[in-house]
């Protein structure tokens, strides 16, 4: 009886550490790892971030959500994306000539260069999207429970531009890089941006 007291003594604090952990990664944050070039300059391929469930969406916010039937190439179940949400649902969002506009209004893209912002960008609107790229919603709007999103790195980026909305059930949560891991102005840019 001793020996069993013994052992539990040191057992079930690890047991009730694991619970806690795994209640904590399912429901307030876990951490992903960055792949590929599209958020560059602000995320850099490899990087680990952390994915915040408990946060609200915003205009700007990095989001990580599951790509599996939502980009067509994405034929695992696990594709997570990295992406910035640049239309909310109702909005509607164009570009011309290397400027955003959300419901009209030019959106300040003070986080990437001029040249992440204008090359691959083109002029388009959400309805000339969806009539060019046969996206399976033809609309004019981001509709209702969707993100229209889109990569900083835009001549490089997979994003809403040729697949359409991200549901929001597929959002993991929003991208907050940890103080350690990068430069201030990153940190900003990802972290501190969205109206």
């Amino acid at each position: 009886m001793k020996m069993f007291k013994e052992i539990m003594s040191w057992v079930i604090p690890i047991i009730v550490g694991l619970l806690i952990a795994l209640l904590i990664r399912r429901f307030v944050f876990t951490m992903v790892r960055v792949d590929g070039p599209s958020m560059e300059a602000n995320l850099e391929n490899n990087e680990r971030v952390a994915v915040v469930k408990t946060v609200a969406i915003k205009h700007l916010s990095v989001i990580v959500f599951n790509a599996y039937r939502v980009d067509p190439d994405a034929t695992s179940k696990n594709v997570k994306y990295v992406k910035r949400v640049i239309g909310m649902p109702g909005d509607t969002v164009s570009s011309r000539d290397g400027q955003l506009y959300v419901n009209g209004k030019q959106v300040n893209q003070r986080f990437i260069s001029q040249f992440e912002r204008t090359q691959g960008t083109g002029d388009w609107n959400l309805q000339g999207l969806s009539n060019k790229n046969e996206w399976s919603i033809q609309t004019t709007k981001v509709p209702k429970h969707s993100y229209f999103v889109l990569g900083d790195h835009r001549s490089v980026s997979n994003d809403s531009r040729y697949w359409g909305f991200v549901p929001a059930k597929k959002v993991l949560g929003v991208v907050k890089v940890p103080f350690w891991d990068t430069s201030a102005t990153k940190r900003h840019n990802v972290n501190a941006i969205g109206y």
